[in-house]
């Protein structure tokens, strides 16, 4: 697991309407078999982690807007 360390930052929230984790971004599948994955399979996850933390960010504001 050298090559590609954990995106965990220890702000461990699943965000009920995507399933992912509002700290890192990862599924709980993802974060439960993360050091059984390949460099590759971790690398790909790495790679889409800014846009779904944005995805989840801009979903839980809008969220926290309604009345």
């Amino acid at each position: 697991m050298a090559d590609i360390e954990s995106p965990c930052n220890k702000v461990c929230v699943i965000d009920p309407v995507s399933a992912l984790c509002a700290g890192c971004g990862r599924s709980l599948a993802e974060i439960e078999h993360w050091l059984a994955l390949s460099a590759n399979e971790r690398a790909r996850i790495m790679a889409q982690l800014p846009q779904r933390l944005a995805s989840v960010g801009r979903a839980r504001a809008a969220r926290a807007q309604l009345p």
